[in-house]
């Protein structure tokens, strides 16, 4: 039939590619290649009756009248315009194709490595703006932000793209995601096309510091995700917590970061023997095992360097070990900190005058404990051997006598730290103990413990120990 010559077609709603000269380029990756569940429409000029709408089935053929069957699978709108026109050559003289995307199907991706939801993303694609629509195509960003962000194990210096484009071999692609937050700008396109494979490699070293800017994106892990750890070693209360952003001694989340420091509060607070200088943080990344860290707790309390205070991820374990040698006056700036516990429980029996369980500040000394029971009673107390009974953690008893100095300052030796379910037993002295048995009327234990109700375990403690 006679094809009058060319004239400027009717833009499609949303992408529309004019025939050209053939072109056997592969496509490049700023430019959308069609495949199954795309719709598109299909204008052959002058001939409304071949021209139509079609959706791309899975395999990439379309029937068309009377040339049948044709792949449009991978091609660019440009390229399947180009193959229709050629395929028409041999029955229409001058065959004019239009190809326009009326409609994009979902980009299908797929993200592993160290992203915190890893598998299988379909991302819908959206138009542009403009008179002539385009299709907008996802970002690598966006796709991360997808997977729940990445996790602080995530080394975005050397995140992979694979990627194969039509029928062209395949692409390895390496992207620093890293000079894109320090700079704005990267070195090549960051958008992604359908059947991209992303893997997000762990980092060799963690950088402090670079894992607390790295959770401040759009794609680190997110603040007010609950974070189950185990906090292990000196701390009052050893176990597993869910650590989540906020204040972390209310239910309310007051903004702030699921950090180790917050782990350890949850965890009852540091026991006085803590070595914060080395706290172990042991986490196991998806793809390379095990990796083992420390932080400086002591350095974050000293210089309030925040990059000590790092973030916890799921899994984590945290272990705060004991400190072999602490002066009294690191033992006392740590009571104060707000790693310590505001108050601890010490039970002061004896030759006191309020004898019983008493609460006290974290960093209470001997002599302190033994003040707040009213201190001890001049004419019965036997202040050179007061015992100073403590439950291990192995679940042995330790006992230590001492010699009442209130004059003393803290020190180990003399007048130590107290910890938290201390026992002080404040003898009496040979001659209260002599009245005591002279009066028949007083009940023997009554006159030891001071005439108060003392709890069952303690009388049993105490016992044990021969007291």
């Amino acid at each position: 039939p006679y094809i009058p010559p060319t004239t400027n077609p009717t833009p499609s709603p949303f992408l529309v590619a004019p025939v050209q000269p053939p072109n056997n380029t592969p496509p490049t990756q700023g430019i959308y290649t069609l495949g199954g569940g795309d719709n598109i429409r299909i204008d052959i000029f002058d001939l409304p009756q071949l021209s139509g709408q079609y959706q791309i089935p899975a395999g990439g053929t379309i029937q068309m009248p009377l040339i049948g069957g044709i792949s449009v699978q991978g091609l660019t709108l440009q390229e399947a315009a180009n193959n229709i026109s050629a395929a028409y050559s041999s029955i229409l003289k001058r065959p004019i194709i239009t190809v326009s995307l009326s409609a994009a199907r979902p980009m299908n991706i797929w993200i592993s490595g160290e992203v915190n939801r890893p598998g299988s993303y379909s991302i819908p694609l959206t138009s542009g703006a403009g008179n002539v629509p385009s299709v907008q195509f996802p970002t690598l960003v966006q796709a991360l932000e997808r997977a729940q962000g990445v996790t602080l194990s995530a080394d975005i210096r050397r995140i992979q793209l694979r990627r194969r484009p039509g029928n062209s071999p395949e692409q390895l692609l390496t992207f620093n995601l890293w000079e894109y937050l320090q700079t704005g700008q990267v070195s090549s396109d960051i958008t992604l096309r359908d059947g991209d494979t992303i893997f997000v490699p762990p980092t060799i070293n963690i950088n402090l510091a670079e894992a607390r800017q790295l959770n401040e994106t759009s794609f680190g892990p997110p603040a007010d995700q609950p974070r189950s750890v185990s906090v292990l070693g000196a701390v009052n209360r050893p176990g597993s917590y869910v650590v989540i952003g906020g204040n972390t001694t209310i239910e309310l989340r007051n903004g702030g970061l699921p950090t180790v420091s917050r782990a350890i509060q949850l965890a009852g607070g540091i026991r006085v023997d803590a070595d914060l200088r080395n706290v172990q943080i042991r986490r196991a990344t998806k793809t390379a095992g095990l990796q083992i860290f420390n932080v400086n707790l002591w350095e974050l309390l000293q210089t309030g360097d925040p990059a000590q205070d790092t973030l916890v991820q799921n899994g984590d374990t945290i272990v705060v070990s004991t400190a072999t040698d602490l002066s009294p006056a690191e033992v006392s700036f740590l009571g104060q900190s707000s790693l310590s516990p505001s108050v601890v429980l010490v039970t002061v029996v004896g030759e006191v005058n309020r004898p019983g369980p008493v609460q006290v500040p974290a960093n209470t000394s001997l002599n302190q404990a033994i003040l707040a029971a009213g201190g001890i009673i001049q004419s019965r107390a036997k202040t050179d051997s007061i015992d100073l009974i403590r439950l291990n953690r192995d679940g042995t008893v330790s006992r230590r006598t001492l010699s009442l100095d209130l004059g003393e300052s803290l020190n180990e030796q003399t007048n130590p730290i107290v910890s938290n379910n201390d026992v002080i037993f404040v003898k009496s002295s040979r001659s209260a103990s002599l009245v005591d048995a002279l009066n028949l009327g007083f009940s023997p234990s009554a006159a030891v413990l001071g005439g108060v109700t003392i709890p069952s375990r303690i009388i049993e403690l105490l016992r044990l120990l021969g007291l």
